[in-house]
């Protein structure tokens, strides 16, 4: 029973994750204007995502550009992308495979070693899609810190982590702790014993004394 209940934890994790990079993915926060410099704009928050840029103003009117040329984007949001992407259908597929697996619903009864097997491959491919998102959030923010730390960048135009970026590595952080918890669902083998030999039992005596 505990480990039905580890098994089921480990999933829902994962899940949040799951749907956690589908969020993040769709954010546009995922670098937001660094107010940093003697020449700053207070009035509007310029912050970028992976399909567009917007501009909030003070009075609350945000406008967003949706980025038009596939080819004219750095190589870095292109494979953040990508990755990201490639994250969310592993994500799903693990859903459905783990889903198979799970002690609580009826596929597989029949067979409980191949339904405990089902579900560590969920968790397999679970953590890989938390390593391929967590890729895809250090590159893309690793491309942030070198360019606020360039020199040759101006001061009003370096910009810091934003909130989809944090929501993309807890996201990552939860599909990697699911995907661990299901694994450890991975069915025990079992020692065979050989089986004993039957002694043969003593015949029992005719009562019958022989000289």
């Amino acid at each position: 029973m505990a480990n039905a209940g580890l098994q089921l934890l480990g999933f829902i994790l994962a899940f949040l994750g799951w749907i956690g990079t589908i969020v993040s993915t769709a954010l546009p926060q995922w670098k937001i204007y660094s107010y940093a410099g003697d020449n700053i704009v207070t009035a509007q928050a310029i912050f970028e995502g992976l399909w567009m840029s917007c501009v909030s103003q003070s009075t609350g009117q945000i406008q967003c550009k949706v980025f038009d040329s596939l080819l004219n984007l750095n190589s870095t949001l292109q494979a953040t992308r990508a990755l990201m992407v490639i994250g969310i259908l592993l994500g799903l597929i693990a859903i459905f495979v783990s889903t198979i697996g799970m002690k609580c619903m009826k596929c597989l009864e029949d067979d409980e070693v191949q339904k405990m097997r089902m579900a560590v491959i969920g968790g397999v491919i679970f953590l890989i899609a938390g390593l391929v998102i967590l890729v895809a959030t250090a590159w893309y923010g690793n491309r942030i810190v070198q360019e606020f730390y360039d020199p040759m960048t101006p001061v009003n135009a370096r910009y810091e982590f934003g909130q989809a970026l944090f929501t993309g590595w807890a996201a990552a952080s939860l599909c990697l702790l699911g995907g661990a918890l299901l694994c450890c669902s991975c069915p025990r083998k079992t020692t065979s014993y050989p089986t004993p030999r039957p002694y043969p039992k003593p015949t029992p005596s005719s009562g019958k004394d022989y000289v």
